[in-house]
């Protein structure tokens, strides 16, 4: 990971290193060549976004994950980025309660970082059903599914958020509370598709 991010972040922009070396392949075909290796032997990661990223399912991968990891690299939403690569550097080294909490923040982010971009007033405070109810009152979605309002709703209430609460957002009193891999996965993978529908909403 640390050499591959030295292609990628500081050897592809480095003219130094390009006029003074010999080099058989350049930074991108080396992220492109590392990732088809990982495939072809079943490793379960890629290099996405200058990390490693662990893949559990191709299509969820190539479908929701990586088009929102594009996404998040605009200017606005740096906040949510930075929370969604968290989550999933908790979900590599199997911290699934800290990955629980940063798929709700990016979550959040994502939102606060859309309501800024219209001009809709936020509080510091907000929680998620908080903004989900002001992205929807304000027509976030088109309107020909408004009549469909409150089970989209009540959809995005009750997934991310419940999720984090019920596993890993609150003390968890007298008894250990235990997420399991699988937990975690489906709620980077919620969090990704539901971000990219926000996104693409917008």
């Amino acid at each position: 990971e640390l050499c591959f991010r030295m292609i990628n972040s500081y050897i592809s922009i480095n003219d130094n290193y390009k006029y003074h070396t010999a080099r058989k392949i350049e930074p991108d075909a080396a992220v492109s060549e590392l990732n088809l290796r990982f495939k072809e032997h079943g490793v379960g990661y890629r290099f996405e976004s200058d990390k490693l990223i662990r893949v559990d399912s191709e299509f969820m991968h190539a479908e929701a994950i990586k088009p929102t990891l594009l996404l998040l690299r605009g200017k606005n939403f740096q906040g949510a980025n930075e929370e969604f690569l968290h989550a999933h550097e908790h979900y590599r080294h199997s911290r699934y309660k800290e990955c629980l909490v940063d798929c709700l923040k990016t979550f959040e982010s994502t939102m606060k970082a859309i309501c800024k971009v219209r001009g809709w007033t936020t509080k510091a405070t907000d929680t998620a059903k908080d903004l989900i109810a002001i992205c929807l009152d304000n027509g976030l979605l088109p309107p020909y599914i408004q009549n469909q309002f409150t089970s989209i709703k009540s959809l995005l209430e009750s997934g991310v958020p419940t999720l984090r609460n019920k596993n890993g957002g609150h003390g968890q009193g007298p008894d250990t509370v235990i997420v399991p891999e699988y937990m975690a996965r489906y709620a980077l993978n919620l969090t990704a598709t539901t971000v990219l529908f926000l996104m693409d909403s917008q």
